[in-house]
């Protein structure tokens, strides 16, 4: 995501882009268990091999890159405090 400064960002755009994370939210929580799922299913079909654990590396990076989308979550929730928005 291209770094922004929030304080430029009009009220709309900035409901908008909250509105936009926690739809990020929803679609990271279903990647982390389908990837898992595919984890546990490769695991007893085929027993433990690389192809098994691969699908974890993309949970980290997924897991990783919501870490990050929480904090811009929360500077995005101060700007939103700061103008009394909802």
């Amino acid at each position: 995501m291209k770094p922004e400064n929030l304080t430029e960002l009009n009220d709309q755009e900035l409901l908008q882009k909250i509105k936009g994370m926690k739809n990020n939210k929803i679609i990271d929580a279903a990647a982390v268990g389908f990837t898992i799922g595919i984890v546990v299913f490769s695991a007893v079909k085929n027993g433990f091999t690389f192809f098994t654990f691969f699908p974890l590396i993309l949970t980290y990076l997924i897991v990783r890159n919501s870490k990050n989308n929480k904090i811009l979550e929360q500077e995005l929730q101060k700007e939103l405090d700061s103008r009394n928005l909802k």
